[in-house]
Order: C-alpha cells, then structure tokens, then sequence
C-alpha cells in the first residue's frame, strides 16, 4: 500500500495537495547520478484521489502520514540561526513525542528535492531513511519521524504512491533476506515499473509525522522563492518481536 493522509473532509486539504509524475536524473549538476525526482506536471488532487489516500482507523501506522501544527514564536526571516536555537529547546508537539531533536535542514527556495548525501554534497531524491536499519520482513516497524517547517518560506513534503516493500517485492525473488535501500526506488523506476509523486505544503509552523523508513520520501522547495529550515525528531524504538 501506498501513503495514507489523515484528514477530516477533503476541504481540509483542498489547494494544498498536488501529484505528478517522477522521472530519473542524468548529468545533472547537484544530484546523484539516476535519483529519483518530481517531473513538473504538477495536478491537484481530486476528490476521488483524495478518498483513496485517506487514512481510516484500521490504517496502519506503516503508511500512515499524520499532518501537525505548531505555533512558532515571531522571527526575523532573515534569523536562521535563530530558528536552529528554537528547535534545540522546542517541545514540539506538548509532550506528545519524544523531545531529543534528530536535527535541521536549512534549503534554499526553489529546489526540487532538497535532501543532500553529507558526504558529497549531492541531493539524492526520493530515499527512504534507515536509522533502524530493519530488514524486509520487520520494516514496517520502523520508527516515524516528526518534522516541522520553521520557516520563513513554505515547503513541501514528497511522498511516492509505492512502499519500499511493495517496490522490493518486484524487484527481488527473495525479499524477505533483503535490506530496503534508496537504491531499490532508483532500480524499481530505471526498470520502467509507475511511481507517483505526492506533494503536501506546509506553511511554517507546519509539520508532518511519517514513517520515513517505509515510504519513499523528500522535501521540495520548488517553485518557492524563500528559504526555509526543517527540524527533524525521531519517534519511539519500535516494539520488540
């Protein structure tokens, strides 16, 4: 199964939810060679869409994508430093999740992913996150993550219609002694199987909660001229088997 979106009627996310097509990087400067990305067909999401990606109470919380709001303190735009100090003391949901801060993403506006591989400076596209490094059959008990936009500009959440599960299924004849990797999205993709791209903005002092390590993910400040800083929480360790 795909992501699903907690939401009361589709008013709720009426205008703020968008779905394209993606496509394989080549040569192109700043990302990986064959990353994963948006095309630029950007559609809104229907109401019929909107009713298959909704979340219900027997949705799980593999797939389940949680939107969130924070008040944040009032905050010079040009202040990012500031908002790297709100986040190291920031509660950010009252007590509702753990508090020890995984860490922030500063992006400038307008790139179309803006998750970058510390140790070359390039982006890498659509990923999945292995903090719990779980195997195939256990993946689904990975733990979600808790991310805020602390501004000052919007930005977007990027989620594929596909999991890594569903997506390494395909790929391999024996999953289960497999470890999902960002590498199974770009092979899925290079050997012309449909992914669907899903963007969400959030305005600042927005946020989402997703199970990062399961579904293949991004942030994306396209088409947004600001930059913005996101701060980043782990949830809870998984229940033991």
């Amino acid at each position: 199964m795909g992501p699903r979106l907690v939401f009361d009627t589709y008013d709720d996310i009426r205008g703020r939810c968008d779905t394209a097509l993606v496509r394989q990087t080549g040569s192109e400067p700043g990302y990986d060679h064959g990353a994963i990305v948006p095309s630029d067909d950007w559609v809104p999401l229907t109401a019929d869409e909107a009713e298959r990606y909704q979340a219900d109470d027997s949705t799980p919380d593999s797939i389940r994508i949680e939107l969130v709001r924070r008040p944040l303190p009032p905050l010079d735009p040009d202040d990012l430093s500031g908002r790297l100090e709100i986040a190291a003391r920031l509660d950010p949901l009252n007590g509702r999740w753990p508090t020890t801060l995984l860490g922030c993403a500063s992006s400038p506006g307008n790139w179309t992913t803006t998750t970058e591989d510390s140790t070359t400076g390039r982006r890498i596209g659509l990923h999945v996150d292995n903090f719990d490094r779980l195997p195939y059959p256990r993946r689904h008990q990975g733990r979600r993550r808790l991310c805020l936009n602390l501004g000052p500009g919007p930005r977007y959440l990027l989620l594929g219609n596909r999991d890594i599960r569903q997506i390494c299924c395909i790929l391999h004849a024996n999953p289960d002694r497999h470890h999902p990797h960002t590498e199974d999205i770009r092979k899925y993709v290079a050997a012309g199987h449909p992914l669907r791209c899903m963007r969400i903005r959030l305005d600042p002092g927005d946020g989402y909660i997703a199970p990062t390590e399961f579904l293949a993910h991004d942030g994306s400040t396209a088409g947004i001229e600001q930059s913005s800083v996101a701060a980043f929480w782990l949830g809870r360790s998984p229940n033991p088997l």
